[in-house]
């Protein structure tokens, strides 16, 4: 078994499909969202069957503010970001995943919701891979 999986979790499709693995923290599997219009990271806490934040035992939610908090000050740090948004809406998707969202002024869509906003645009492999060790280098 990799070090973090939790027996019997599995990663739902569209989220695999969507995101790339950056590394593991110690609830949730840390994912870049595959999307370079925004430096946008992905938390998923490792707990089969959880959907929401309340699905899940008080220790486990502070751990998930933890690591939500560390991400999201790792990359404002790392972007120099006007705002982070953060969010766990679940609706399309079931499985609890929080979305870290670092948004400035001229970004496309600014001031409104990434979500639905034209088409997603693929990272170049190598801008990908620079930006997962600009995050890593920041945690």
């Amino acid at each position: 078994m990799l070090p973090g999986l939790k027996a019997g979790f599995t990663l739902d499709a569209r989220l695999e499909a969507d995101s790339e693995q950056l590394m593991w923290l110690g609830l949730c599997e840390l994912r870049v969202m595959n999307d370079r219009r925004w430096p946008w990271l992905l938390l998923v806490p490792q707990r089969p069957g959880a959907e929401e934040i309340h699905d899940m035992t008080p220790l486990d939610q502070a751990m998930l503010t933890f690591e939500t908090n560390m991400v999201a000050q790792a990359l404002k740090k790392s972007t120099g970001c006007t705002k982070i948004n953060t969010g766990a809406l679940g609706n399309i998707v079931r499985q609890l995943h929080i979305h870290v969202i670092a948004r400035s002024e001229g970004d496309p869509g600014w001031p409104g919701p990434v979500w639905g906003h034209g088409l997603r645009e693929p990272y170049q492999r190598s801008d990908l891979r620079r930006f997962a060790e600009t995050i890593k280098a920041a945690l």
